[in-house]
């Protein structure tokens, strides 16, 4: 009964926002933000990989299993310009046949200086948003899992004030073995219920993902694939000053270069290694923001990025960095625990 109802809701708010958009055309942007560690030291979306880390839940319902019973993950990322955000979840496990659990995911922009137009101190102000993730998933056999995600959102921005709900929809899959999994996710469908201004009501950014994760049997690897964006096929832009060289680009012999070009802007690539047991080391590669976000006369390692995990007595720690641009890059700490244990 509650994941009939939860689906139901979902369906409801799916026409409301299925339009194509990536970046600057839809309101609620931080509910696209990589909140855990091990998930940026991959690239930044990890819905495939099967396992008890309840951190992961956040980027696929469905990976919500009854091994996360009593399970507690804390995430916090500094992130640009003194902002900062994280997420909190923990899972109470079974309720009937359900599996359950919930999240808040928050962001704070900080404090800001206000003026009018004549550039007249009106004093201070702050801007945060937050989400609450209520998450339920069961099995629809041994081999996959169905997952809901349901998003209730706040913003407020100085005197503005937004209302709004958003709901995520995974199927995952995972072979008999444990070693290969595949999922599909629509993510942040929904609808703004009370807009910034009376009567302007904005889209949600609305996602289709697909992902695969694989485990090798007799080697300490495993490799994660994602495709993001897939509502979206083509996610190239042109900026003014490059309209000449980029028509140049696709045309005559280069055009298979740029069908390549538009394929790889929807991947993400990831690998993690277990040299030592309790011990991971991982890297991913994001192709697009490597496209959107390098200075052609240093382009460095952005789009790359890094980290590792360890268990120390019952804790499972992680660390994950992201380089955005020359300018910088991001910081993820990621903590979960098995209350259980105690």
């Amino acid at each position: 009964m509650i994941m009939r109802s939860i689906l139901l809701v979902t369906l409801l708010l799916f026409p409301l926002n299925s339009s194509a958009q990536v970046g600057g055309g839809t309101t609620y942007g931080f509910l696209n933000l990589t909140t855990s560690a091990r998930s940026m030291a991959l690239g930044t979306k990890s819905i495939a990989i099967n396992d008890d880390d309840l951190n992961l839940v956040y980027y696929n319902p469905a990976l919500l299993n009854q091994n996360m019973e009593h399970h507690l993950g804390l995430n916090y990322v500094k992130y640009f310009g003194g902002i900062n955000y994280g997420y909190v979840a923990y899972s109470p496990g079974k309720i009937n046949k359900y599996n359950v659990s919930a999240g808040l995911h928050y962001l704070n922009y900080g404090e800001f200086q206000g003026a009018d137009e004549r550039g007249v101190k009106t004093g201070a102000f702050r801007a945060s948003e937050y989400a609450l993730n209520v998450t339920s998933s069961r099995p629809l056999d041994s081999n996959f899992m169905v997952g809901v995600h349901v998003k209730p959102v706040y913003s407020q921005l100085e005197e503005y004030k937004s209302l709004g709900v958003a709901a995520d929809i995974g199927l995952l899959y995972t072979d008999s073995a444990g070693l290969f999994s595949a999922a599909l996710l629509l993510e942040n469908i929904g609808t703004q219920i009370i807009p910034y201004t009376p009567n302007e009501y904005e889209s949600l950014p609305f996602e289709i993902q697909i992902g695969a994760s694989l485990k090798l049997k007799h080697a300490p690897f495993r490799f994660i694939v994602v495709a993001e964006h897939l509502e979206k096929p083509d996610l190239t832009f042109n900026r003014p000053e490059e309209t000449t060289l980029i028509n140049t680009y696709y045309q005559g012999d280069l055009q298979t270069e740029g069908l390549l070009d538009k394929v790889m802007r929807h991947m993400i690539f990831g690998v993690e290694f277990t040299p030592l047991d309790n011990f991971y080391l991982r890297a991913g590669y994001h192709y697009r923001r490597r496209q959107e976000m390098k200075v052609e006369s240093k382009i460095s390692t952005v789009g790359f990025s890094w980290g590792f995990g360890i268990r120390i007595f019952k804790f499972y720690l992680n660390y994950g960095r992201g380089t955005y641009h020359l300018a910088g890059g991001t910081n993820h700490f990621s903590l979960r625990v098995n209350l259980n244990e105690f």
